[in-house]
């Protein structure tokens, strides 16, 4: 018959195997739940990235409209200050103004 330590020993060894088996089961479980929760977090960012691109791309489109408007106000004010020029005799000219309204344009951005 067998001592006394040597079955603590033996009933030891038993015990740390079984729980190591268990403590595989345990985190392959998790591991198995783990894909299907980082796969619907995975859905959930790829959603924000959509809907952030679509915000980016409509603001790109804002600017764009902002842009084409602020380029024809421009043209308007050189048209408007031609004439004026002209009226006046002031003795400007239309390239003179274009440019002195590019620089302040290009100032302004």
């Amino acid at each position: 018959m067998m001592s006394r330590p040597m079955v603590l020993v033996f009933l030891l060894l038993i015990l740390i195997i079984t729980s190591q088996f268990e403590w595989k089961q345990q985190l392959g479980n998790e591991m198995e739940l783990s894909p299907g929760i980082s796969g619907k977090q995975q859905h959930i960012l790829k959603k924000d990235e959509i809907v952030k691109e679509k915000i980016i791309l409509s603001q790109e489109k804002n600017i764009q409209r902002l842009n084409e408007l602020v380029q024809t106000l421009r043209e308007q004010l050189l048209q408007c200050r031609g004439s004026n020029s002209t009226k006046n005799g002031s003795g400007k000219s239309l390239a003179a103004n274009v440019i002195e309204l590019e620089r302040q344009g290009s100032l302004e951005d």
